[in-house]
């Protein structure tokens, strides 16, 4: 395995130390004790935490814009102030996991041009459309119920900051997806027209939600060194099943049809079947020709433009306050104080 020891000062006997501090990292993972910030990491894995931390802040600030489209729109006050925190919630997901990848030495300026450029990725669940009010109903149940399923696991990552990122996350999440239940239940016992615009959305939402956990393991390249790292806990496929799983008597409860003719419930395994996923449709929307991938980073680049001048302000702020401790330092008064 390649290291950081590589990158050292040629004094010294910087294989031995790298040596050393490899077998100190990889006893820190096989106890599955946390390494920290300030702790010796492998190269490779400082690069795939800064990959997926950063797509997961990318998908936490994209995922505000379908959402936010809709706050002028909810169909009462209360609904609107309801969905108006989720959005806030939201942003500060984005903010708490952006703050955990800075601890890799990455800036936030860095990671955010990778977005706007079209470098970096982010969830291709967003790139989907969200036509009426019972979008959103399904992005809450449906989208947030995954990445709860996804991200509790997340909790226990071996990288501390992320970790505990994570936790305050996943809580808030947990709300998110009350929210969107709350809202397709409204509608399964409304009118007959409520509740056919639940269907159409669950019949919308449903595949790209099930390939929201990512390619077969067979096929996922990232997945065995970043289970091997402790990075990740829980195999794509057995997250996506006990998604299926858990979502299937949610979707009775509702009185809703999932649409997958060939849902099942499979005694002899103890789980549910499913059908075929059609992973030409996953990979053609992660390569940018999803319905909404020009709208989405078009909508992020004019929000950073607009905001330029706030992160101006916030800068000469920020200087003339330093530059004014450093003043206050120097006088005798404040020394002898």
């Amino acid at each position: 395995m390649y290291t950081q020891a590589i990158d050292l000062a040629p004094h010294g006997d910087t294989a031995t130390t790298g040596d050393a501090r490899e077998r100190a990292f990889e006893a820190a993972i096989a106890q599955d004790r946390r390494i920290e910030a300030q702790d010796w990491m492998p190269e490779g894995y400082r690069k795939t935490l800064i990959r997926q931390i950063s797509q997961h802040a990318h998908s936490e600030v994209v995922g505000m814009l379908p959402e936010g489209n809709w706050v002028t729109r909810a169909p009462s006050l209360q609904r609107k102030a309801i969905l108006l925190a989720k959005v806030q919630d939201e942003g500060g997901h984005g903010l708490y996991l952006y703050a955990a990848a800075e601890t890799l030495g990455v800036s936030r300026d860095e990671l955010i041009d990778a977005l706007l450029s079209g470098r970096a990725k982010y969830s291709s669940i967003f790139n989907y459309p969200a036509p009426s009010w019972a979008d959103m109903g399904a992005i809450g149940w449906l989208v947030d119920g995954a990445a709860i399923m996804n991200q509790i696991p997340l909790c226990r990552c071996s990288y501390g900051p992320y970790a505990r990122a994570m936790i305050r996350i996943c809580k808030e999440e947990s709300f998110h997806q009350r929210q969107g239940f709350d809202i397709m239940l409204s509608l399964s016992r409304g009118s007959a027209a409520q509740k056919a615009m639940a269907q159409e959305a669950l019949n919308r939402w449903w595949w790209p939600v099930v390939m929201m956990f990512g390619p077969s393991d067979s096929e996922s390249i990232h997945s065995a060194q970043t289970t091997a790292w402790g990075i990740k806990r829980i195999s794509n496929d057995e997250l996506r099943q006990r998604f299926i799983d858990a979502t299937v008597p949610q979707a009775a409860l509702l009185g809703l049809t999932i649409p997958d003719p060939d849902l099942k419930w499979n005694a002899e395994r103890g789980h549910h079947d499913h059908g075929a996923i059609d992973w030409s449709e996953f990979r053609r929307v992660l390569a940018g020709d999803g319905p909404c991938n020009r709208e989405r980073l078009a909508a992020r680049r004019r929000a950073h433009e607009n905001g330029a001048w706030v992160r101006e302000a916030a800068m000469a702020h920020a200087a003339r306050q330093a530059r004014r401790e450093l003043a206050t330092a120097a006088t005798p008064e404040a020394s002898e104080a």
